[in-house]
This record gives structure tokens, C-alpha cells and sequence, in this order.
């Protein structure tokens, strides 16, 4: 086949058409851009609303209930709860390899059989949680009233989604619609109502009513009533009663109406002004680029038609990680390409090496058809995984193309060179390719945070086989024509092109060979000394001088400050320190300005005070990307002046910063402890953060334990059972004047609209009031509270985490991985907990957050080094038909490991998870050499040479491709190792481990295979030899 296509232009040129204009169809129509990977979710969420209830009553009412309902299902590695005041939430890990659809089904099953839930749970819903896919988030803001900017940002969420490029957007951070009846104890009392009486009687006039069909002679027509009410002047002309002397009277004669919102307090601010947010979303095929475009655009177009006194904005623009990530691609491609075009014009013709490069957007194209299929968007990790890839592709092309170049050197006609070059290292390039697919299939099977990583491979493979099939097919029909040079007819540029190539080969001949010469004759006293050396480094590894951060923390664009309050603490004050952290952050952006751009380092500053929990508040610092900063301030920096100037908060339960990137799974310090004794737990986590205070390199220590919300514990008195009162009758009519009465919900466009009947809220805000609230006892009978019941006070938890069906205390704690070893403070933590444990019977603890993520992802590099290994040896032994030969080849490989941590001392980096997932491929990419000089030696013997003559040739002959190559992959990964966008600090660590890796690992190639094809050589002789005189020594002994 390589002959036919090298004599056949036109099918070549026509294959390689088709590719490429089929990439550029796919990647232009199929493949949508996204900032992150889509991945599989492996958690179950159920969750379950008891309005008005404590968490205590939501734990035994509802999350016990589920736990133990589910508790024995096969494929759940672990159930976390959390209880709150009216709410609760049950995630649900399902183990690997357990379909997590048929595990939700179960679960379904197992839930919807619960028939004893309390009467009044409601929203129900047990679902797999979708990511959902942010794109861009704007900002309605001015000094106008929350129900002015809520109208006016559902207006506009109408009109952007109405866009042709946008599907989706929802108006964020806002209380859902209430319509409030607060009915007086006295109108109560004047009318002899009850306010479950009062809701009957709304609801049976709040309603629509069909009354069927009236059959005529022209056709059916229906018949109903239209009696539901919408609004607060509807609910008014409600009549209630209608007196002896035929008075009515209505709702409104007797009760406030108030059309708002629900009672939980909500501010949030834009730059400190109040402020709504709209979030857009991707969704399906979209183009993230295109949506943010056309939002961009609206937004331009909208601005001036508002209100004068309201703006809007945009902010967390998730396209600019995209199109710079596009930029670095674009700018690292022709980079890389003009690297590799000039290395291999240096060292062998610009011809050759244009026509190699030709493979790099051949290759990409082919990756771009599969894309599609493996359902890989364009994101962050993929086109990293098209920049690791520029210098890699290019490694067989390079070996054919050399080897053509060769052939041309000797006089040979173009076209039989180009087929006995291509043929000749046709094997080694084919099972070098496949060994460099197999290096980065490891990743595509990594779990817990390792499946961010998945796109890799499914990127890199592709483009890796569309690679060989071009340097196969396409490559030798295009160097036939590469013409051999004529004496005397050579330009300045060809003159200075043959002199470096001279002078390669001259330090080829002149000191290789000749090194490479003693190394052999040596070869034990040589071997030795680069073990030793091996050795070495592996013990200064081991010895702790290499520091170890499995999960760095990158700093990020985005700083975020999350404060919260006591609970029972009043909103007021809660939001008036979030008030002051945010002019404290406007402060800085004044500080961090431009004088000469008028441009601050700090974008926007987005606060939230209130909300689901009125205790707790959040400021967010958007700031301009480090690569785009005129000042070298970074994020961290100016979160360090941000604390300084907010200082203690006095009786925050917990204030903690926030500026870097990689939190996915948690804090650094995570530790659970569980157990029956809720004091106990609590005595050990106090002792707990006492001794993580001891470390310098830890900061905002917390746990999951609050002080408690004070609450009133309602006793019934003696006397109220003579009146024929039990606890249950006070109770619920407590919570009917308290928390509400409620009647219906009705649909209001897209919003559902909950009708409360309940007391007026100056009766609901102290003891004495509630007091005095009137018990109905019988028609016309009523008593004070004070009379039937005592009303005690105490503490109930704000929220019960309960982790494996225990209840859990979390303490959390940040670490700084810059000025401290994670993974020693966690043993240290781990071996403390050990010791105290025994103090609390009944109790146990568990590492949690990134100490349970470090541990499954190296449970998963090291499975996948080891099947790597095996496939390589296969992928070996094939081509070789030797069972000792891949052996010398995969010997290489400890030095390239040792060359990617060497990388990362030059480069001043840690060891990261994506160091070693780099050292993974590594471990592929660097047999290619040693696969080429192997089989060459082969090649060689077989032709009857001699084996020290064969190897010492190997060396020589094949030198010079195997530079190229590794020089070409350094090279295509230079423009990524000097990155200093935000996104590509996590990446950088796997392009130091590929790129130092192979350079570090070629300089061993040249020397330690030839010795080691030479002392494999020695063994088998002196076995053979064993052998033998075993056998003459065999009769000798039967005689």
C-alpha cells in the first residue's frame, strides 16, 4: 500500500482533501465549545422541603427514614445528609463501575415506598444533578426597589432568551413570590374566626370550577366558573362573612394583603449598588462564543433604552478562557511549527520539512471527524490536549522523512527512496505510534477528579493515528518529488542548511560515536554509574527535597470572601458587614488603578447578603486576567489587603477567602467525625481545631457545628387537658399564626405563587406576643397561650450532617501548599485523631476532601502504570518476536521519569496530579526512540553484521532522528511551558513531564540502550554457555 499511494499522486493528494475539508466541516457545524468537559455524574441527590419544621424534626421525619430505606442497595459507596430548618438534602455516591441510572431507579423505588413521611413534605425529588452550563451572567443594577428591578430583569430574561443564539436564561439570587394575608388576633376575635377558617373559606372562593358540558344543537359548549384569584386586590374582595344585618364583610376588612416576596431577607449589590442577576446558559450544540457575543450585543442595544438611573452589565464571561485557549493553540501551532520546520530545515531540507509538517493539520482535521463520535466538545482540556500533542504528532514523519532524506543523500531515485525509506522503518513507527496511544489511554479510565482529564486521550489518540496514517500514505508521494541537490546550484540559505547538517554529523563522528565507543567497551563500569545516578535522584526524590502537591491551587480571576453569622443573627447587622467588606474591596480597586488607562486590576465586585439563610453573606472580586494585568499585583496579594482591612468580625462563626482555582473536591483539610454522642463529637472537634491552629501553613479553621438557633420549646400545662387541649392542637395552631397558614398556590406566569394566611409580623417578633395569643378551645372560646402551655427556651442545631447513616461533625481548614507539605500535616492530623479517638468511645473519624481524592487518584495512576507497562511490553514483544527485547527498550524509562522531576526543579514547580498523568505518557513517548535504535540493530544483524558493529552503527545511523524528534516535542511544548494564563497553570506541570522527560531520556537513549542490547547479549552467552557445559558434564556423571 505504501507503494501504490507513493506512485499514485492523486489518490495521496485526494485522501488528504478530504480529511482536511471534512475536519473543517466538522469542527465548524458539529463540535459545540464549552469551557470545562462534560463528565459523568456519579451522585444521586434526593431531596425533600418540610415547610416551618426544625432540623432536628427533619432528620427523624424524613433523612432517617431514607437512609435506612436505601442503606443496603448494592452500588452506594457513600450517603452524606444534611438536615436543615425545612429542608433537606441526601447525596448519594454511587460506586465505579455501577450504572448509576439503575441505581437511581432503586433508590426511586425505595423512597417512593416510604408511606410514613410527615403530611405536610413536599417537592419531592430524587434526580441525577445536571451540570448546568453558565456561559455569562448580566447584571441589572440602580437605586431602584427589589420588585421594580425584579419586573424589569424578567423583561429582559424574556427578550435575551428570545435571541436566535440563546436558549436559556433565568433571573438569579431572588425570593420566589408571595402573597402574604395577615390577619390581627383582635379581627380574629371580632369576627370569631380562626385562621384555618378564614383559609377555608378563601380557598373555596379562590378557585376556577367546571361545571361540564351544555349539549346544543350547534356543538358542545363548556361550562366553569372563573373565580381564581391572582392578585393581592382579588384575595381582597374575597367575602368571609356576612353579618346578622347583611353587612359583608370582605378579606380586606379584616387582613393586610401584601403581594411581595417571601419574608427571608435578600440584598445583593453590583459595585455596590443594588443589583439582579440574569444568567444565560448553554445548552445542547451552542456555541459558547456565539451566545456571549450575541448577549454582548443585547446588552449594547438594551442599554439605552432603560430607565434613567438603572445600567446593564455583564461579568464571569466564561467564553474569554475559551478564545484565549483558542489563542494559545493558534499562536503555539504556528509557533511550534515554525520550531519544528526550522529544526528539520536545519538538520535535513526545507522541503522535507515542510512536507512533514504538512502531517500536523492533516492530523488535526482527522482528530476534529472523531470528535463528534467521543462526544468531546471543544473546552479547555481538549484543545490542551491538541497544544501537548503539536510536537508528538510529528515523531513518525520525522523518522520516515529522515530515513527518505537518507536514501536521497546516497544517490537513490527520488521515488524508490521515498518507498524503501517509508517501508524500512515502517514497523518501529507503526508500534512507536501505538505505544504513544497506549501511554495516554491510562486517562481516559481515571476517576474522582481524574475524569477532567478524560478528553486527553480522546483528542490525542485520534490525532496520533490520522498521523501515521499520513506518514504512511501521504508522506512518501509528496518527498518523491523532493529532487536531489545539484553541485555548484545551491543558494546562501541550502550552503548554510549543509553546513549545521555537516556539523551534526561531524559531532556525530567526532564525539558520539567515540563516547559511545568507551560506554561500550565499559559497559558495566558505564551502567553502573548511571544507575547509581538513577538512584540518586530517586533518593533525593524519596527524602522529601521534591514536594509533593497532588491538587495545586492556581490562583484564579475571581476572589470570593464567604461570611457567616451565629445563627439568630439579624439580618441587619449581617448585611451591614458585608455592606463594609464590600466598600473595603472598592477601596482596592481604587488602589489597583491605571493612572495612564484609568483601568483597575479589580473588573466588579458582586455581593449577596441573605437568601436562603439570612446569617450568611458573600462578596465576590472579579478581576482582569493575569496576562492582560498592566500591574504585577496577584489575586492572592490582593486578597491578603482585602482580610487585612476587613479584619476580625466579631462572633462570625466562620470568614474565609477564597482566590485560588482547584477546590473541586473540597477543602484541603477535610476531617469527619462521626458517632452517636453529639457532645462528644463536638469536645473532639474543639480539640481538633486547637491542634490544626498549631500550623502556620493553616488558615479559616471551621467546623460544620454552629452555636445553635435559639428556639422556644412549647410544654403543656395541666390545666389545658381540663379544657380537652393536647399538644398537637396548641402546636398546630402556633404554626398556623407563625409560620402560616398556607392556603394555595397559584401559577402566575412562570412563576408559582404560595398564598400564606398567618399573624401580621409585628405579633410574630417577641415572646411576649407570642404569649399572648389567643388558643381557640371551642365556638366562642378562647385562652391565652401563657394559660395552657410554658414556653421554654433552648438551642437547636442549624444544620445535621450525617455522613453513613451517623451523625457527623466536618472540620474544615484551608492549607497553604506554598509554605507547607499537605500530605505531611495530614499524617500528622491522621496519627493525632488515632490517639484521641480512644477517649470517645463509640466515635470514629475519617479522612475526607482532598486527602479521599489524592488517595482514589493514586489507586488510579497506579493501576493504570501498571496495565501501561504490560500493553507496552506487548506492543513490544510483536514487532520484535522477542520476549527480552522490549526489556532494553522500556529500560529507558526510569530516566525519563527522572527527567520530568529534574523538569520541574528547573521550572521551580511542585509534582502535581497532571505531573504524573504527564509521566504516564511519558512513559510511552520515550520508548519511541529506543524502539527505533533496537530495531535498526536488528535490521543489521540480520544482514549478517556483527553485533558490536550493529550497535555502534544503530547509534550513529539513527542519532540524528532521534534528536529531531525529541527537540521537535520540547519544542511544540515550549509556548505552553511559558504560559501564564489562569487556565494553563494546571496543565503546565504534564507539558514539563513530557517535555524535560524525552529531552533528559534521548541523551540516556544514545548510551543505555546500545548497552543494554550489549549486556542482554553477554547474559544469553554466558546462559547458552552454562548451558552447554551443564550438558558436557552429563555423561561424566553417568560414567
Amino acid at each position: 500500500m505504501i507503494a501504490w499511494f507513493a506512485k499514485n499522486d492523486v489518490a495521496a493528494n485526494l485522501l488528504l482533501l478530504v480529511v482536511m475539508l471534512s475536519g473543517l466541516y466538522v469542527v465548524s457545524t458539529q463540535i459545540p465549545v464549552d469551557l470545562f468537559p462534560e463528565f459523568e455524574q456519579r451522585q444521586i441527590q434526593v431531596s425533600m422541603t418540610l415547610p416551618g419544621a426544625a432540623p432536628k424534626e427533619v432528620e427523624e421525619g424524613i433523612t432517617i427514614k431514607v437512609e435506612e430505606a436505601i442503606q443496603d442497595l448494592e452500588g452506594i459507596r457513600q450517603i452524606t445528609s444534611q438536615s436543615r430548618e425545612g429542608s433537606v438534602s441526601i447525596s448519594i455516591e454511587v460506586e465505579e463501575g455501577y450504572d448509576v441510572r439503575e441505581v437511581l431507579d432503586e433508590v426511586k423505588i425505595r423512597v417512593d415506598g416510604i408511606n410514613n413521611f410527615p403530611v405536610e413534605v413536599e417537592n419531592k425529588l430524587i434526580q441525577v444533578p445536571q451540570r448546568r452550563r453558565d456561559a455569562i451572567g448580566m447584571v441589572l443594577y440602580g437605586d431602584y426597589d427589589a420588585m421594580t428591578l425584579r419586573r424589569l430583569a424578567e423583561d429582559i430574561r424574556d427578550e435575551i432568551a428570545s435571541l436566535d443564539a440563546v436558549s436559556q436564561a433565568e433571573v438569579d439570587n431572588t425570593l420566589p413570590f408571595e402573597i402574604s394575608i395577615e390577619i390581627p388576633e383582635s379581627s380574629l376575635r371580632k369576627y370569631d374566626l380562626t385562621l384555618e377558617q378564614v383559609a377555608g373559606v378563601i380557598r373555596q372562593n379562590s378557585r376556577d370550577v367546571s361545571a361540564g358540558n351544555l349539549k346544543t344543537e350547534g356543538g358542545d359548549i363548556f361550562i366553569r366558573s372563573r373565580g381564581q384569584a391572582y392578585r393581592a386586590r382579588e384575595f381582597a374582595d374575597i367575602p368571609i362573612i356576612t353579618t346578622q344585618d347583611g353587612t359583608m364583610v370582605r378579606l380586606n376588612d379584616i387582613a393586610i394583603i401584601k403581594d411581595a416576596f417571601e419574608e427571608t431577607p435578600l440584598r445583593t449589590r453590583f459595585n455596590g449598588v443594588p443589583a439582579i442577576e440574569i444568567e444565560i446558559f448553554r445548552t445542547g450544540d451552542e456555541n459558547i462564543i456565539e451566545v456571549t457575543q450575541a448577549v454582548k450585543n443585547f446588552i449594547l442595544e438594551k442599554q439605552t433604552q432603560l430607565p434613567q438611573g438603572l445600567s446593564l452589565d455583564y461579568w464571569r464571561d466564561r467564553s474569554e478562557p475559551i478564545k484565549a485557549r483558542l489563542q494559545t493553540l493558534s499562536t503555539s501551532a504556528w509557533q511550534g511549527a515554525l520550531l519544528v520546520i526550522a529544526l528539520l530545515a536545519l538538520f535535513l531540507r526545507p522541503s522535507v520539512a515542510f512536507w512533514v509538517c504538512l502531517g500536523i493539520p492533516m492530523s488535526f482535521m482527522g482528530a476534529f471527524l472523531f470528535m463528534p463520535l467521543f462526544d468531546v466538545s471543544l473546552n479547555l482540556m481538549s484543545l490542551f490536549a491538541f497544544i501537548l500533542v503539536l510536537g508528538i504528532v510529528v515523531d513518525d514523519a520525522i523518522v520516515t522523512g529522515e530515513n527518505v532524506y537518507a536514501h536521497l543523500e546516497r544517490g537513490e531515485d527520488p521515488l524508490q527512496a521515498a518507498i524503501k525509506g517509508t517501508q524500512e522503518v515502517a514497523i518501529p513507527v507503526t508500534f512507536g505510534i501505538l505505544t504513544t496511544a497506549a501511554a495516554f489511554l491510562p486517562l481516559a479510565f481515571q476517576t474522582g477528579r481524574g475524569s477532567w482529564y478524560a478528553a486527553i486521550p480522546l483528542v490525542v489518540i485520534p490525532v496520533l493515528l490520522f498521523s501515521l496514517i499520513e506518514s504512511k500514505l501521504i508522506l512518501p508521494a509528496h518527498l518523491k518529488h523532493v529532487k536531489p541537490r545539484i553541485p555548484g546550484q545551491s543558494s546562501f540559505f541550502s550552503r548554510v542548511q549543509q553546513k549545521i547538517a555537516r556539523s551534526l554529523e561531524v559531532f556525530i563522528e567526532r564525539f558520539y560515536q567515540p563516547m559511545l565507543a568507551q560506554a561500550m567497551r565499559w559497559r558495566y563500569a558505564t551502567w553502573t554509574a548511571m544507575f547509581a545516578f538513577l538512584v540518586l535522584i530517586i533518593g533525593s526524590i524519596a527524602s522529601g527535597n521534591t514536594k509533593f502537591v497532588f491538587f495545586p491551587r492556581v490562583q484564579s480571576e475571581v476572589a470570593t470572601a464567604t461570611l457567616v453569622m451565629p445563627a439568630g443573627t439579624a439580618f441587619e447587622s449581617t448585611d451591614r458587614i458585608i455592606s463594609a467588606m464590600t466598600e473595603h474591596a472598592k477601596t482596592l480597586r481604587e488602589k489597583y488603578t491605571d493612572p495612564e488607562t484609568n483601568e483597575s486590576v479589580i473588573r466588579n465586585i458582586y455581593s449577596i447578603s441573605g437568601g436562603r439563610n439570612s446569617t450568611t453573606g458573600r462578596v465576590r472580586i472579579d478581576t482582569v486576567p493575569p496576562e492582560k494585568r498592566t500591574s504585577q499585583v496577584t489575586t492572592g496579594e490582593i486578597v491578603k489587603e482585602w482580610r487585612k482591612l476587613v479584619g476580625q468580625v466579631a462572633g462570625a462563626e466562620q470568614l474565609n477567602y477564597r482566590a485560588e482555582i482547584g477546590g473541586w473536591g473540597g477543602a484541603p483539610i477535610n476531617v469527619e467525625l462521626k458517632g452517636r454522642d453529639t457532645d462528644a463529637l463536638a469536645a473532639l472537634g474543639e480539640g481538633l481545631k486547637a491542634q490544626l491552629a498549631n500550623y502556620a501553613a493553616i488558615s479559616d479553621i471551621e467546623d460544620s457545628l454552629s452555636d445553635g438557633k435559639e428556639e422556644l420549646q412549647l410544654e403543656l400545662k395541666p390545666e389545658a387537658r381540663l379544657l380537652g387541649l393536647d399538644l398537637n392542637q396548641v402546636a398546630r395552631q402556633v404554626r398556623q399564626a407563625v409560620f402560616g397558614f398556607e392556603v394555595q398556590r397559584v401559577q402566575r406566569g412562570r412563576e408559582e405563587v404560595r398564598v400564606m394566611v398567618r399573624y401580621p409580623l409585628e405579633a410574630r417578633q417577641s415572646i411576649e406576643t407570642l404569649e399572648q395569643m389567643m388558643i381557640r378551645i371551642g365556638p366562642n372560646q378562647e385562652v391565652p397561650l401563657w394559660q395552657v402551655a410554658n414556653i421554654s427556651p433552648g438551642l437547636s442545631p442549624d444544620t445535621i450532617l450525617r455522613v453513613d447513616r451517623q451523625r457527623t461533625v466536618s472540620v474544615t481548614a484551608d492549607f497553604d501548599k506554598q509554605n507547607g507539605d499537605l500530605s505531611l500535616v495530614q499524617e500528622e492530623v491522621r496519627s493525632w485523631l488515632e490517639q484521641q479517638i480512644t477517649s470517645y468511645p463509640g466515635t470514629n473519624f475519617e479522612m475526607a476532601g482532598e486527602a479521599r481524592d489524592q488517595k482514589d487518584s493514586q489507586q488510579g495512576l497506579i493501576l493504570g502504570g501498571t496495565a501501561l507497562a504490560f500493553l507496552i511490553y506487548i506492543l513490544l514483544a510483536i514487532p520484535f518476536k522477542s520476549y527480552s527485547q522490549p526489556l532494553i527498550v522500556m529500560s529507558v524509562i526510569p530516566f525519563g521519569l527522572v527527567g520530568a522531576v529534574i523538569g520541574h526543579w528547573i521550572m521551580g514547580m511542585d509534582l502535581t496530579l497532571l505531573s504524573f498523568m504527564g509521566m504516564l505518557a511519558l512513559s510511552g513517548v520515550v520508548v519511541n526512540d529506543s524502539l527505533v535504535l533496537v530495531d535498526y540493530t536488528n535490521q543489521k544483524r540480520k544482514e549478517g553484521m556483527n553485533i558490536k558493529q550493529a550497535v555502534f552503527e544503530s547509534g550513529g545511523r539513527r542519532f540524528r532522528p532521534v534528536l529531531l524528534t525529541s527537540l521537535t516535542t520540547f519544542a511544540g511544548l515550549m509556548p505552553l511551558l511559558f504560559e501564564k494564563s489562569t487556565q494553563a497553570q494546571f496543565l503546565i506541570p504534564m507539558a514539563i513531564s513530557l517535555g524535560f522527560g524525552i529531552l533528559f531520556a534521548t541523551v540516556i537513549t544514545l548510551f543505555i540502550v546500545p548497552l543494554n542490547y550489549l549486556i542482554l547479549e553477554d547474559i544469553k552467552r554466558y546462559f547458552r554457555r552454562y548451558i552447554r557445559d551443564m550438558k558436557s558434564l552429563r555423561p561424566n556423571k553417568s560414567k
